[in-house]
């Protein structure tokens, strides 16, 4: 049923918006109320989440039902202010405040003075307005330059001129961004990097909910649900917390990249923008799985900084570069585009700029890393599909014959097929890869060059990266006396 919108005070005293509803509640009590909802029809809390089901959302939910501020610690890239974000929906649609108010006073207990002169000149007749809850979200990102005037508020003495007020009057307040979060969800993000003495100014509200600005004795009970977000590393890189703020942030929840191969290719997945229009590029599973390792293995790597992390953004924008490469050469090649292997290597600038190298990593140069960790990934994904490879041995030995294979990069589907052809078994055993080599050519050439791929990551062939000539991994003279003496005892 549709009720009427109320307009003035005397209509939301006689609307379904009575007075015990709004009087007892804070936002916690509202977000509570609204969690045990949601919990009870099983909805789900924070759509698009993955991999934090088992994990950092049950913390979530224990701290709003204990009525905690909290403060997300982890990595760059691990949906910290996305689920900050995705917190509003935890409370009520819409709620009404004084019209005009700059802080969302409650019409029935407003707590800044020019609320309660203005309910005292027009009683009922004081206008109301609703406020809906995506404006009830006040974001801060910290910077050393943000002042507690910025955060409290201070003294505006042109209004104080105007109206002929002393500076001590309430009136004269110019607020700042936490009483204007009043009866809101106020964020702050990367909270190492507000200065100490700002970040002192927070005691009062953490702990009883007031403000005081200027010294003056001016005291706003302020309703606000307080959420931080803070990367670990920045305790003692840029900043810190100061321990007596800490001490009042109720709950400290730990977030994490991905624990799963899969958990990652479904975010990625999901945030990637990889829908062209109606020439989109196919993305065979295996460049997807290859993409998502390229992160695991930087996470893993020595000469990555594991302190930085790596930001779950890598494989996103490294998939989107992908994507293009791929519908680059299909633009070319007038073709329905198909990302290969080779479109990885191509999208090294959405890599690099992503890995903090620690002294060994900068020695070597953060593309010869880059290359490096690619090829790690493709060499593990095609352990996944072809194990050790021993029934590849035909395309092995063929190489091992002098036979080389030269592939351009822009190369046409057709040209590729018609080099692919020359390589005894290699169309067939695309068949491993879940695909028919007879069928689609553009995913049988993609198949083909991550069999070729995965055998040089493991070592059993070779390519040249600049000329991307495939051949034969070139011997040792250690190793030809070896194979030498092998020979020579078999026919002796």
């Amino acid at each position: 049923m549709n009720h009427p919108i109320p307009k003035t005070l005397g209509e939301l005293k006689n609307s379904e918006w009575t007075e015990s509803r709004i009087k007892h509640r804070t936002v916690k009590d509202e977000m509570r109320e609204n969690l045990i909802k949601k919990l009870k029809t099983k909805e789900v809390l924070f759509p698009g989440i993955v991999g934090y089901d088992d994990t950092v959302i049950p913390e979530i939910v224990n701290a709003i039902l204990a009525r905690h501020n909290i403060i997300f610690l982890g990595l760059r890239g691990q949906a910290k202010s996305r689920i900050m974000r995705q917190m509003v929906n935890l409370l009520d649609e819409q709620i009404p405040v004084v019209a005009g108010c700059e802080i969302n006073d409650v019409p029935y207990h407003p707590i800044c003075r020019s609320c309660c002169d203005l309910i005292q000149k027009l009683g009922d007749q004081t206008p109301i307005q609703f406020v809906h809850r995506s404006n009830r979200f006040v974001e801060k990102l910290s910077t050393p330059d943000v002042t507690i005037a910025d955060m409290i508020g201070d003294v505006d003495p042109i209004k104080a001129a105007r109206g002929g007020l002393q500076l001590s009057d309430e009136l004269t307040i110019h607020y700042g961004l936490l009483p204007r979060a009043n009866r809101s969800i106020f964020a702050i993000n990367e909270l190492p990097d507000l200065a100490g003495k700002v970040q002192v100014g927070l005691f009062n509200i953490l702990q009883e909910g007031d403000v005081q600005v200027k010294g003056y004795p001016i005291r706003l009970k302020l309703d606000i649900m307080m959420v931080f977000s803070a990367n670990p590393e920045d305790y003692t890189a840029r900043g810190k917390i100061i321990t007596p703020l800490k001490d009042r942030i109720g709950s400290e929840i730990h977030t994490h990249y991905p624990a799963t191969l899969e958990e990652g290719i479904r975010i990625t997945e999901q945030e990637a923008w990889t829908r062209r229009g109606t020439d989109e590029p196919v993305v065979p599973g295996f460049i997807r799985e290859i993409v998502e390792e390229i992160a695991f293995q930087a996470r893993k790597d020595k000469r990555v900084d594991k302190r930085s992390g790596v930001s779950q953004r890598l494989p996103i924008t490294c998939l989107e570069n992908v994507v293009s490469n791929a519908e680059r050469r299909g633009i070319v090649n007038g073709e329905k585009p198909v990302a290969k292997v080779t479109d990885i290597f191509q999208s090294l600038p959405s890599i690099t700029g992503k890995l903090e190298l620690e002294y060994e990593g900068e020695l070597r140069g953060a593309e010869q890393v880059t290359r490096e960790i690619i090829r790690c990934a493709v060499g593990q994904t095609f352990i996944r599909y072809f194990g050790p490879g021993e029934e590849l041995g035909e395309i092995i030995q063929w190489f091992e014959n002098g036979e080389t294979l030269r592939l351009s990069q822009t190369a046409s589907t057709e040209e590729c097929i018609r080099d692919f052809k020359r390589v005894p078994s290699l169309l067939d055993k695309v068949q491993l890869l879940g695909m028919d080599g007879r069928g689609d050519k553009g995913a049988t050439v993609a198949g083909c060059e991550f069999i070729l791929e995965g055998l040089c990551a493991q070592k059993k062939i070779s390519r040249s990266e600049e000329k991307g000539i495939y051949t034969a991994v070139k011997k040792s003279q250690e190793q030809i006396f070896q194979n030498y003496d092998r020979v020579k005892k078999h026919y002796n």
